[in-house]
């Protein structure tokens, strides 16, 4: 078996630094209404998460009025990758 070149693992982006600032709100708030920890949310606002679950999704759409697809994206292929 030939081993695969090592690439970024995902070109997820989270907006979750945007959604905040947009609804004047911070993590520590956020975390407070959804019920996660903000070391989680923190995770996830700067981009390290490797995943997220359905259940941890829908508070965080709930408490910030959003839809999945304003929270999260799928960033464009650069030349070359």
């Amino acid at each position: 078996m030939t081993a695969q070149p090592r690439g970024p693992e995902h070109r997820v982006a989270c907006h979750l630094d945007k959604l905040l600032a947009e609804r004047g709100m911070t993590l520590a708030e956020l975390a407070g209404r959804a019920g996660i920890t903000v070391a989680n949310l923190s995770v996830l606002k700067n981009n390290r998460a490797r995943a997220i679950r359905f259940s941890t999704l829908t508070q965080l759409c709930d408490v910030l009025g959003c839809q999945p697809g304003d929270l999260l994206s799928v960033e464009q292929l650069k030349d070359g990758d």
